[in-house]
């Protein structure tokens, strides 16, 4: 689908917006007045003698022609957002009509919509009037608004927690034990990377000794520590400790609100791991089974079952675990909406203090991604209700909404929530989808995000990507981390 901007550059929101709608057929931008034979979506701006904004937008979809003009006095004093809010709206409503698709979210694109409710609040807006405007301007449906309001609540004690000089800690084990078909993270299969491993945990105490005298000599403190990946527990509990240790011994963790793993994968988790976790100081673990319908597990390129994961669920309990936390996904391949709500039931039953739900993202590098046109025609289907079923079920149980965020290529165009039992909430997830601090991040595929106090910009430093790159180029990754004492002083 062909995107024509005529007489104005207000490509992200367009182009995002109209993207929404067209997951198998990718929008092509181009600046031009002809619009051509295909289907396309045009947007046009002018300024009139009399200081009007004239605006236009047409459209061909399906060979069926649409049209709508529009003259407007800007009105407050950013003209830009004035304009680009009514290209918008203008193309949302054609697009609505053109598709019979009506997007929950409306035309928010952001990932951080909760952020808009903070926004609001400052200007002094009370949540009756945030709603309205929300609804009417944004067509964002009452569930979403209501979701919003929620997380806002909950969320924004812990973002007051931060001070000036808070920063978190990211360690990456770019490992798995195979990789699922939904997955665009750096992560390799433990069998195939196996000899890389020792080299790399090696290389990765090297960092982290290199990186902590930085942080001390600024002044900076530890508020979180978060192993990700890949999936952390894929290596030995011997590997996994020595990358512990070294934390400990190099950095000060007497600031330290929380210390999460991710074991992710149920296959990884053995009674020796947990143990040494928690013997570590571990205090928040996450087991991840995305689904527990067995068929499903196998469809994604899952190697373990459902009855594994309540074993590896147990495991964590019996080692002294009484914060874990379990992900799962909506709109995974084959999965149904009994199938679905079967995994929320047989999920809170087990009574984990957090539980993150994903709607699923179609990203290109993953092997979805590969035949994302196929996949949306033949996998679409209306996620929403089992959003609502997994929504409902988490407020009668009390778990409750404490961040959230969208991607790009959601099914549904829908969003990804942590509910949590009150006072379980997991404090890294939101400082980075916040990005309320700096958020410092080790190991391949990492970057760092570091942020000045009262500053809203943010300064990034990228490792290389694949631990193959990590292994060879180590020095200029260690060289890379002195951008750090620049960026502070």
């Amino acid at each position: 689908m062909k995107l024509i901007l005529d007489g104005h550059t207000y490509k992200y929101e367009l182009e995002s917006l109209a993207n929404m709608f067209f997951h198998e057929n990718k929008v092509h931008v181009v600046y031009e007045k002809h619009v051509g034979e295909e289907d396309f979506l045009y947007t046009f701006q002018s300024v009139l003698p009399d200081g009007k904004i004239s605006f236009k937008v047409a459209s061909r979809i399906d060979g069926k022609l649409r049209e709508q003009t529009l003259q407007k006095a800007p009105s407050g004093k950013d003209t830009d957002r004035f304009c680009e809010y009514h290209l918008c709206r203008m193309l949302y409503l054609q697009l609505e009509e053109a598709t019979g698709v009506s997007l929950a979210w409306g035309m928010l694109t952001g990932v951080r919509p909760v952020r808009l409710i903070y926004r609001y609040r400052e200007r002094g807006m009370n949540d009756a009037q945030i709603r309205s405007h929300l609804n009417e301007d944004y067509f964002v449906t009452q569930e979403k608004i209501d979701l919003l309001l929620e997380t806002a609540n909950n969320e924004k004690p812990i973002l007051d927690l931060s001070r000036p000089e808070s920063f978190s800690l990211y360690l990456s084990i770019p490992f798995c034990p195979s990789r699922c078909h939904y997955c665009s993270f750096v992560s390799h299969s433990i069998e195939r990377a196996k000899k890389l491993v020792p080299e790399y945990v090696a290389l990765l105490v090297r960092e982290i000794a290199y990186v902590a005298p930085i942080v001390k000599s600024l002044g900076l403190r530890l508020e979180t520590v978060y192993f990700g990946g890949g999936t952390p527990t894929a290596i030995t509990a011997e590997q996994l400790e020595e990358i512990i240790c070294a934390v400990e011994a190099h950095f000060d963790l007497s600031h330290l609100r929380e210390y999460t793993v991710e074991a992710g994968r149920p296959d990884t988790i053995t009674l020796q791991k947990m143990e040494m976790l928690k013997r570590k100081g571990v205090t928040r673990v996450s087991i991840n089974p995305q689904t527990m319908n067995d068929a499903v597990l196998e469809r994604i390129g899952r190697r373990h079952t459902a009855a594994q994961t309540v074993e590896a669920f147990y495991l964590a309990r019996q080692a002294g675990h009484k914060n874990i936390n379990m992900d799962l996904i909506a709109g995974l391949t084959g999965d149904t909406l009994p199938s679905f709500c079967s995994t929320i039931d047989r999920v809170i039953d087990l009574e984990p203090e957090n539980i993150t739900l994903h709607t699923l993202s179609v990203k290109r590098s993953s092997r979805i991604g590969q035949h994302s046109k196929e996949f949306y025609l033949s996998e679409h289907r209306r996620v929403q209700d089992m959003l609502s079923y997994a929504g409902q079920m988490f407020r009668e149980k009390q778990y409750f909404p404490y961040y959230l965020y969208r991607q790009k290529n959601t099914i549904e165009n829908m969003e990804n929530v942590g509910y949590c039992k009150p006072g379980r909430e997991g404090y890294y997830n939101v400082y980075i989808m916040d990005e309320t601090h700096s958020i410092i991040a080790l190991g391949a595929g990492g970057v760092s995000k570091l942020r000045r106090p009262g500053e809203t910009l943010l300064h990034r430093i990228f490792n290389y990507k694949y631990p193959y790159e990590y292994i060879q180029r180590f020095d200029t990754v260690l060289s890379r981390k002195d951008e750090i004492v620049k960026f502070y002083r």
